[in-house]
């Protein structure tokens, strides 16, 4: 029952219809976690909604030359997390598909404002008569936790190369820092003045109007007795106000009735995308193909699962491309906030072995490829971005907090000997050894003029002049592309056609979505768990299930940060997560 509960069929696509793009939860380059244990979370009903970004850009290009599918509807009220560029590519191919002749249709009880960057994009755009459009614009907001540490009396000693090397101000200040304020009101403006840019034209009203829509939001409300909804209409930032009902009879007319005529003849985009693969895998290219590697969350060593990225996993994923005779070039395509240095230039080796093999590199960067998802990118042949993703941060920095002081206030004191200067300098209890700081901070240095002298190398630039746009600066993609660490504008699409022009590809190339291989005891135990979810929905039956015991990764990134003298690597990037 179960092996049978698992068998899925191909959809029905009628002859006409309206495909429904309706993503859920965060809009992300790679679904996180193991297949396993994501099918074991469906199944306790803990499972975190994530919508890939790519999904939804293929069904959206082929629904333009489908004939079969008459209109698009935008459902994004399960939207919740989305980086400024993925909403860019996702525009991008609604513009595409309108371009076609076929309309876009959005609609919702409230749009927030990243579902209104999509919501504008259509033809016409409608919310309900209790609804509303919220903008908040947007903002950089930290918490300092210095305080906290005064009043535990625990001591934090930070070691960073980097005047804007800002990740340590966490635990060492109670305010911005000058320099951290600085450089983020221009990235913030950047990404504030793009979305303003995009939605004001979309919409065909000047950005001026969204910028009052959020700064004279009490007013404005007020002259219209409180009613959101006649806010937004009054400022064309919507078509009309209709409940979802009347709006089934606007679609209806270009897209045709169900068989009971009570609604719109819909085709959900995942079913769709289900037959596009399907047709597509009879077209395969067996013998020139662009492969596309995802490097997706921080950087960690060792083999990790899908969400993260390891530096055993992903440099093994690489080197299995260099020996496959079916691959040309590869696309790398980057969506991190950095992590280990170890693991990063472990992957940087393998850019360079497949570059070595005659198989050009480019690296695509999503909404964030800074410190550590800089340094994977840098060897790139061509490094393509958003103007709006989030780069650079090229710095280095290591923490050590010790608890001397918090213990002594219970009583508890430490003592003992060593037969060298650093026997015990890794105990948190003790204050720091002076051995250990000169030993942080100089290998701190000395990773910081390895990260910046291999930019230079790969980039063709002297080190003074990497150093000067260096010191943990973050940067806008436009700021990057005009301080030369980015080559070109352009999303993963752009770069998958530059790899195949750098490999000479011949026309009719394929495009290989690389993941890491499941064994066959992996893919049994995965089907089963599945069908097992699939059973127990049908019956209402809630199981609960015992939990794999996976290690949270920031965990054993903290534990590789203290246990310095037991494998732990005493250099990390700053995370950097700008969404």
């Amino acid at each position: 029952m179960l092996f049978a509960a698992s068998r899925s069929s191909l959809p029905f696509i009628p002859a006409e219809s309206a495909l429904v793009i309706a993503p859920e939860g965060r809009i992300v380059e790679e679904i996180s976690g193991e297949p396993f244990e994501r099918a074991l979370a469906e199944a306790l009903g803990e499972a975190q909604p994530e919508t890939r970004l790519q999904d939804l850009l293929e069904v959206i290009d082929a629904a333009a030359g489908d004939d079969r599918i008459r209109a698009l509807v935008l459902d994004l009220q399960a939207l919740e997390r989305a980086g400024l560029p993925a909403l860019e590519d996702i525009a991008a191919a609604l513009a595409t598909f309108r371009e076609s002749g076929k309309k876009v249709y959005a609609w919702g009880g409230w749009f927030d404002q990243r579902q209104f960057y999509l919501a504008a994009q259509a033809d016409e755009v409608y919310i309900d008569p209790y609804g509303a459009v919220i903008i908040e614009g947007y903002g950089y907001f930290r918490q300092y936790l210095k305080g906290t540490a005064d009043k535990l009396a625990v001591d934090v000693h930070v070691f960073k190369v980097g005047t804007h090397k800002s990740a340590p101000d966490t635990f060492t200040r109670s305010d911005m820092s000058p320099e951290d304020r600085e450089e983020a009101q221009l990235w913030v403006g950047a990404l504030w003045e793009a979305w303003k840019g995009r939605v004001a034209e979309a919409r065909g009203v000047e950005p001026q109007v969204l910028q009052d829509y959020a700064d004279k939001a009490g007013a404005g409300v007020r002259e219209v007795e409180g009613d959101l909804a006649q806010y937004a209409l009054a400022r064309d930032l919507v078509d009309g106000l209709r409940t979802y009902e009347q709006f089934e009879e606007i679609v209806g007319q270009e897209a045709g009735w169900d068989d009971d005529e009570q609604s719109f003849r819909a085709v959900d985009w995942q079913p769709y995308l289900a037959v596009l693969r399907s047709e597509r895998a009879l077209h395969k290219s067996e013998d020139h193909n662009v492969a596309v590697v995802v490097a997706s969350g921080e950087i960690l060593d060792g083999e990790q699962p899908p969400g993260t990225v390891g530096g055993d996993t992903l440099s093994g994923l690489l080197r299995d491309l260099r020996y496959d005779d079916s691959i040309d070039a590869v696309v790398l395509r980057i969506d991190s906030p950095g992590g280990s240095m170890f693991a990063s230039e472990q992957i940087r080796r393998e850019v360079n072995a497949l570059q070595e093999e005659g198989k050009p590199v480019v690296a695509s960067m999503a909404s964030v490829a800074a410190s550590g998802g800089y340094y994977i990118a840098a060897p790139a042949d061509r490094i393509f971005a958003a103007p709006t993703t989030i780069t650079g941060s090229i710095g280095v920095f290591a923490m050590f907090p010790t608890f001397e002081k918090t213990l002594g206030k219970v009583g508890i004191t430490s003592d003992g000997f060593g037969t060298t200067e650093l026997a015990g300098a890794g105990r948190l209890e003790r204050n720091l050894n002076p051995q250990l700081g000169e030993v942080l901070q100089a290998s701190v240095e000395h990773a910081y003029r390895k990260f910046v002298g291999m930019v230079a190398e790969e980039r063709g630039r002297a080190f003074d002049e990497v150093d000067g746009i260096a010191q943990g600066r973050v940067w806008s993609g436009a700021d990057a592309r005009a301080a030369g660490l980015v080559d070109e504008f352009g999303g993963l699409q752009d770069a998958i056609e530059a790899a195949a022009e750098l490999g000479e590809l011949p026309e009719g190339y394929g495009v290989e979505w690389i993941e890491p291989s499941l064994s066959w005891q992996d893919m049994l135990a995965l089907r089963l768990r599945s069908a097992m979810a699939r059973a127990l929905s049908w019956s209402g039956i809630r199981l609960d299930l015992p939990r794999v015991p996976w290690v949270d990764p920031v965990v054993k990134e903290v534990q590789n940060l203290l246990e310095l003298g037991a494998g732990g690597r005493p250099v990390y990037w700053c995370p950097c997560r700008v969404e």
